[in-house]
């Protein structure tokens, strides 16, 4: 009997105890008491935001905000693209200067070795000749999935202009430029670098009266090309044949030109007439035919 009242005095104990710790953490100042730290100096906030995740999200990666970006938007983050040169050699010890692709063998290549995007952007010729923008052929891309029809905002399986895993559609811009030429729809007897002299080595031989009606997009500059073209084939064939990097040949569209025969050849049956709306000038300077 006597120790069970030891146990039930014991338990009263505890219970006081730990009911009195509980009200004095409850009633407490909440609030840690940090420990004292170093002062340290003071961390400049950049300027701007160089957040990867945000800057990858950004409007301007998505339509509509990319159709109408302006270069020196895009190369606040992406200037690299003009700003690196290539190596004056290999690892291996191979020059550049005396190192030339297939595509560089023409009389139009000139200068010393460049970047890819310098040579579309940033070079004579190409300042010359071209009018290019960064949204020509970056048209924003969804990093989520860059597959058709796998995300509820994301390309729909029905788009047949999208290139999987990639960027750039290639086929619809690249190859404007860089595709073979078409020899046996130019109804030339062997392809151009064999059959030039017999045409005087001037694809005005022909042109200065078929198809007439032609680089009338907004990311060339017309009359210097068919002022370049006139004194060199060269500046013709460079985009036609010349530097070709794929196998297959881009389908102009065809445009119709004073005189042109009112009977459509079978091969331009399914071409269309008219430039992509985003490429189109505007009509005030529209040739007129």
């Amino acid at each position: 009997m006597k120790s069970s009242k030891i146990v039930l005095f014991l338990v009263v104990g505890a219970l006081a105890v730990g009911g009195f710790a509980g009200w004095q953490i409850l009633w407490q100042d909440p609030t840690p008491v940090a420990a004292p730290v170093a002062q340290q100096p003071a961390t400049p906030v950049p300027a701007t935001d160089k957040n990867l995740l945000r800057a990858t999200y950004d409007p301007i990666h998505f339509r509509p905000a990319i159709e109408t970006a302006r270069d020196e938007q895009c190369l606040v983050c992406h200037g690299e693209v003009l700003a690196d040169k290539v190596r004056e050699s290999s690892p291996a010890g191979v020059k550049a200067s005396t190192s030339k692709a297939w595509y560089q063998r023409l009389s139009t290549y000139a200068g010393d070795q460049d970047t890819f995007h310098r040579r579309h952007l940033a070079t004579p010729m190409a300042k010359e000749l071209m009018n290019l923008s960064c949204n020509t052929c970056h048209q924003g891309n969804d990093p989520r999935d860059e597959a058709q029809g796998t995300s509820a905002t994301g390309t729909p399986q029905t788009d047949d202009g999208f290139t999987l895993r990639k960027a750039v559609n290639t086929e619809a811009v690249c190859l404007k430029c860089h595709g073979p030429m078409n020899t046996p729809v130019m109804g030339l007897p062997s392809p151009w670098p064999e059959s030039k002299e017999m045409f005087g080595n001037s694809c005005l031989t022909c042109h200065a009266a078929i198809r007439t009606n032609r680089h009338q997009v907004n990311y060339l500059k017309a009359e210097a090309i068919e002022a370049a073209g006139a004194n060199n084939a060269d500046v013709c064939y460079g985009c036609h044949g010349g530097r070709s990097w794929y196998r297959i040949e881009y389908p102009y569209p065809r445009h119709a030109w004073e005189g042109m025969s009112p009977e459509v050849p079978d091969w331009a049956k399914d071409r269309p007439t008219t430039n992509e709306a985003r490429f189109a000038l505007p009509a005030t300077t529209q040739p007129k035919n």
